[in-house]
């Protein structure tokens, strides 16, 4: 479904005004008394985040973020704050940045935190998008589209509710029975709730799904307001006991550095270990790949997945930058083109369904994609416009060096087999010694993931990869990324890249000629001529060998038993290795998927909010084959 922007306009006093649902946006007497009356001290806030790691709050509107920055802000001020606050949000209608920027004006003392957030504000795409604030210790996570599937589909654990949004009488959806149900799955034990609402169908229904609500003064003109909590957890939550926050990583590739990179944000130490002198080196070496998505009609799982990915991937590459390690990387736009003309037509009737900003997807003819590429084009196809190049390398070293004194890096050891005891993993060299020990082990070894026995049950094929570099002067066309059936970047360092192969268990290191015979016929379909230009060169490029899955999609979180589990068997039940973790399957999206799982898999390991619908993480599970029959994941009939 297509996320269409809030219409904005304003009541007769200069109250923000909704016209689609013909409701004001927040009280008449102030929308941040509000937010502080209503929501903060209707949850007891700051007080109950006082000391404790990390407070989660779940809003059912986010509007125009006034809660949320009063949050923020309140959190900011507070010297016993908690050390991380996460923010989950719906909004179906979410307001542009250029409204956001002029109705942000009305509260100058939100002037920083309010530019942050604009500046980091998503792409009005469906799904989930992830935001880290002042230095990652806040993270904002805001769902576009409907409330109701929103919280269907979210996991997490709010520790206080801000319920709001327009009137029951406009916007009764939002305050369903269904959604209050799903807030009560969605709290945590000692979970509170406030709403400006008192009306008779709300407590009615609030009280129905387990919670215990009361009238207390409400805020301006409106004489009272609810407060609640969960009926069955009486107090606060008992702290849970306090685990080593210790991983070790295996693998430096684009998967391993980011794991490392986003579990060392969170505090963690992390001992990355490779056998490899640098970070990078094995599939991620290439010298420029491609960051973007692949739509589809329906919106599947792997649209919705690569859109997340790149999203998040690109805004990974930002904040990277910001702590002076700037990634060599250029979004400078990636034309996908078609084939033949019923590709082109299915690919224009895809981007007219999915009707998203035409700055991040949209069709061109082939007249369009000609002056995009630089080249006579017979064919037009997608064009990406906030999509990229990334060279791998520069991103795994960015990642390594994030946090110093977090990230031990433990380069030039081969890892021979894993051993787990007293609780802990350590990885074994070939002389039988350990090489590093933690009770966390986060499998990240490209192909050679095959090799422990640990991951017996995880379909990891091995792809190799050849890519061809071909000399390029600079400024020479294309400009941009090309792809069809391969793709072609522009010039990076005199050199631009070409391929790729994609052979399934072929483990031949050398380059071959065939296969830059292959990638110049790819080079030749995609930019017809182009290959009678280039001047001799001769045969360079690059072999890799990357881990690939039955599905294409990526093998993400907890290692399973080899044991089949019995029919009916939910996901969740499957038994595990105690501690043990697979970032595995990229196949060749390695960019697209690195940062977003890497953010998945810490956010699991901290107890945090996941940054993806719950559909999306069951179809990275690595457990998932053990329930499919054995034909099926060898893709047989």
């Amino acid at each position: 479904m297509p996320i269409t922007p809030a219409r904005l306009s304003y009541a007769p006093d200069g109250t923000p005004y909704s016209s689609t649902f013909d409701d004001v946006y927040h009280s008449s007497d102030g929308g941040l008394g509000q937010a502080r009356h209503v929501f903060l001290r209707g949850n007891g806030l700051p007080l109950r985040w006082a000391g404790r790691r990390r407070f989660v709050v779940l809003e059912t509107g986010f509007g125009l973020g006034l809660n949320f920055l009063a949050t923020w802000d309140a959190w900011r001020r507070d010297p016993r704050r908690c050390d991380r606050l996460h923010f989950v949000s719906f909004e179906l209608h979410p307001l542009t940045v250029d409204d956001l920027a002029r109705l942000h004006a009305r509260w100058p003392e939100f002037t920083a935190p309010a530019a942050e957030l604009r500046a980091a504000w998503p792409v009005p795409v469906p799904g989930m998008h992830r935001l880290h604030l002042d230095d990652g210790r806040v993270t904002l996570t805001l769902y576009f589209g409907d409330a109701r599937d929103g919280l269907a589909q979210l996991d997490a654990k709010a520790d206080a509710l801000y319920l709001d949004g327009f009137s029951p009488a406009k916007n009764p959806d939002l305050w369903s029975a269904r959604v209050f149900h799903l807030l009560a799955r969605r709290s945590a034990p000692g979970a509170t709730l406030a709403t400006w609402s008192v009306a008779g169908e709300v407590r009615e229904g609030l009280r129905r799904a387990g919670f215990a609500v009361r009238k207390t003064p409400g805020f301006g003109g409106k004489r009272e307001m609810l407060q609640g909590s969960r009926e069955d957890a009486a107090g606060e939550p008992a702290a849970p006991a306090e685990q080593p926050r210790h991983a070790l990583v295996l693998g430096a590739g684009i998967a391993g550095s980011s794991v490392a990179e986003r579990l060392a944000a969170r505090g963690w130490t992390v001992d990355v270990v490779d056998a490899a002198d640098a970070p990078g080196q094995g599939a991620s070496g290439n010298h420029a790949g491609v960051l973007r998505p692949l739509p589809s009609l329906d919106d599947n799982r792997m649209g919705r997945l690569t859109r997340a990915g790149t999203l998040y991937g690109w805004r990974h590459i930002a904040r990277l930058a910001r702590l002076g390690l700037p990634v060599r990387a250029e979004a400078c736009g990636v034309l996908h083109l078609a084939r033949d003309e019923v590709q082109q037509a299915k690919m224009q009737a895809v981007a007219e369904r999915l009707a998203q900003p035409p700055s991040h997807l949209r069709f061109v003819d082939a007249a369009a994609a000609s002056a995009l590429a630089g080249w006579p084009l017979p064919l037009g196809g997608w064009w990406f416009g906030d999509s990229g190049w990334v060279q791998p390398p520069s991103l795994c070293a960015a990642n390594v060096a994030a946090h110093p004194g977090r990230i031990r890096s433990l380069f030039g050891h081969r890892v021979a087999r894993l051993r787990h005891t007293g609780g802990e993993w350590q990885a074994i060299g070939d002389d039988g010694a350990a090489i590093a020990a933690a009770p966390v082990a986060i499998l990240a070894a490209g192909s050679a993931i095959r090799g422990f026995a640990e991951a017996a049950a995880l379909p990891v094929a091995s792809a190799r990869g050849q890519v061809s570099l071909l000399p390029a002067a600079g400024g020479s066309a294309p400009k941009v990324v090309v792809c069809r059936g391969g793709y072609v970047s522009p010039e990076v360092d005199g050199m631009r890249c070409a391929g790729a192969s994609f052979d399934v268990d072929d483990d031949e290191p050398a380059l071959r000629e065939a296969d830059h015979a292959g990638n110049l016929a790819k080079l030749e379909a995609m930019l017809p001529g182009y290959v009678a230009t280039l001047p001799a060169f001769g045969m360079h490029g690059r072999v890799g060998f990357r881990p690939a899955s039955p599905d294409r999609l990526p093998m993400v979180g907890g290692v399973p038993l080899p044991a089949r589990p019995a029919h009916g068997t939910p996901l969740d039940a499957v038994a595990r290795h105690p501690g043990l973790y697979a970032v595995s399957g990229y196949g060749a999206r390695g960019l697209v998927w690195a940062a977003l799982m890497a953010e998945l898999l810490a956010s699991h390991l901290e107890g945090e909010p996941l940054p993806l619908e719950r559909d999306l993480v069951d179809a990275v599970d690595p457990a998932r084959y053990l329930l499919r029959p054995a034909a099926a994941v060898r893709g047989e009939d």
